[in-house]
């Protein structure tokens, strides 16, 4: 009894260190089959890193791609100078009543606002005197044509009322002259002027209210209202002058704005400035572009892309492998005995298929890290 106890007790122990055994030889087994992870350690320079298993590492060959030069500048949206018109009353005195304000659209001829003015009874106490001058230097002259006819009067008497009556017509010819620049029908006198629109386009400057002074000698503004047509506009943008060498006229422009940044306009540099501000060093460049439906306001900031007119050899890499950091971009090439240096490039257009353009810092042919975060995310631990 006592020895088949001890033959069980003995078998148990077998098997269970043989169970254990097997356990310990399959986690050896699986530690060694698995394949060993990069990692990253900093080397002496600080763009310096060597890895460890740098066959892990997935690496991309820039490519070259033609491409023509761009420039990135910012400006705003301003009025079209030649197509803009200052609104001004001829007849000093008093805004009796407004009939459009600072935003409006407006056409020609449409009534903008009246002024309540001396001038205009001025204007046709001077115009009645002219009809009775006139209506005497005629009579007068038919009076001397009959006397002439009979012969109480000599040539040169009918002469002088001719010239008289000639006088007298050219006078009241300025007075009703004078009437319509003031705006007033002669046969409807009135002391109100009305001022019309002398063109279409929206009002962006207003300088009179109700009860304020109006036209040209009194006080305040001479230009009551200006009207702009904003049809087509000017893209006023900002260059530094380290770019100017990079800007041409004629040259096309692409046109982003905040408001609506999933549509583009295509402008063209009309003007180039001749001075530079001295506290910035940037030049103003004018860029004209159509404003359909009148979509940019006058104030709006504008993104705008100047593309040059020559084609260059630019490098390209996947996006991935650029890293953004703090304001650069970096990224990572081989630099052998299992290490990488970063390098500092200069980013150009995204393209499409994820695809980054590179300015300055690399060369078509060279490796560089296909995910650079990634890479820079191990560095980092």
């Amino acid at each position: 009894m006592n020895q088949r106890v001890i033959r069980t007790a003995t078998m148990l122990v077998v098997c269970v260190s043989f169970f254990t055994g097997c356990d310990r030889g399959k986690e050896h087994n699986e530690a060694a089959e698995g394949p060993p992870k990069a990692t990253v350690e900093r080397a002496g320079d600080p763009q310096l890193f060597h890895v460890e298993h740098p066959e892990r590492l997935a690496l991309v060959s820039a490519v070259p791609h033609r491409s023509t030069s761009t420039l990135n500048v910012t400006g705003t949206v301003n009025p079209d100078i030649s197509q803009t018109i200052p609104v001004i009353s001829l007849a000093n005195g008093r805004v009796v009543d407004l009939h459009v304000r600072l935003g409006d659209f407006v056409r020609r001829g449409q009534l903008l606002f009246e002024v309540q003015s001396s001038d205009i009874s001025n204007a046709f106490d001077l115009y009645l005197k002219a009809v009775n001058d006139e209506r005497l230097a005629r009579t007068q002259l038919d009076r001397a044509k009959i006397l002439y006819d009979k012969g109480a009067t000599s040539k040169s008497q009918v002469e002088i009322a001719e010239n008289a009556a000639l006088d007298a017509k050219t006078d009241l010819n300025a007075t009703e002259q004078q009437l319509h620049v003031l705006g007033v029908d002669k046969d409807k006198p009135s002391p109100i002027a009305k001022i019309y629109a002398p063109a279409s386009g929206v009002i962006i400057s207003q300088n009179i209210t109700n009860a304020s002074a109006a036209g040209v000698t009194l006080a305040g503004s001479s230009t009551a209202f200006t009207i702009a047509d904003l049809s087509h506009v000017w893209i006023i943008c900002d260059v530094y002058e380290n770019d100017l060498r990079s800007v041409r006229l004629g040259q096309t422009a692409d046109i982003h704005l905040n408001a609506y940044p999933d549509r583009t306009f295509v402008g063209t540099v009309s003007d180039i400035g001749a001075v530079l501000d001295p506290s910035i060093r940037t030049a103003k460049v004018r860029i004209q572009v159509n404003n359909p439906g009148m979509v940019m306001r006058v104030g709006m900031f504008v993104s705008a892309v100047l593309h040059g007119q020559r084609e260059e050899i630019r490098t390209v890499i996947p996006a991935t492998a650029v890293l953004h950091l703090q304001d650069r971009d970096w990224v990572f090439a081989p630099a052998g005995d299992d290490q990488f240096r970063r390098i500092e490039v200069h980013a150009g257009a995204i393209l499409p298929e994820n695809l980054q353009e590179i300015t300055s810092g690399l060369q078509p042919g060279q490796q560089v890290v296909a995910q650079a975060l990634a890479f820079q995310n191990m560095a980092a631990q």
